[in-house]
């Protein structure tokens, strides 16, 4: 099954490279994220995040696969983490 991945921003025009998804899924990289700033004082979405990427204090460090949802969930706290390729 060939999946759309979107590749760039090309002069206002978004290009689609079409991949292959079991090409997609053999090659995801594994992260290590760091929580680096506290859950404390924040909505309680970023701190279901938090918790959902396994986080139960701050200087934790996990290891994770590179997945579309684990990425999204990131993004939403980008701010509290610092995120490695192993």
């Amino acid at each position: 099954m060939l999946l759309p991945l979107l590749s760039k921003e090309v002069s206002g025009s978004i290009r689609y490279l079409m991949v292959n998804k079991s090409s997609l899924v053999d090659k995801m990289a594994t992260i290590k994220i760091t929580q680096i700033k506290s859950g404390i004082d924040r909505p309680v979405r970023q701190k279901r995040n938090l918790i959902a990427l396994g986080f139960t204090r701050n200087g934790q460090s996990i290891e994770k696969e590179a997945t579309p949802q684990v990425l999204g969930m990131i993004r939403q706290v980008s701010h509290l983490l610092k995120v490695e390729t192993v």
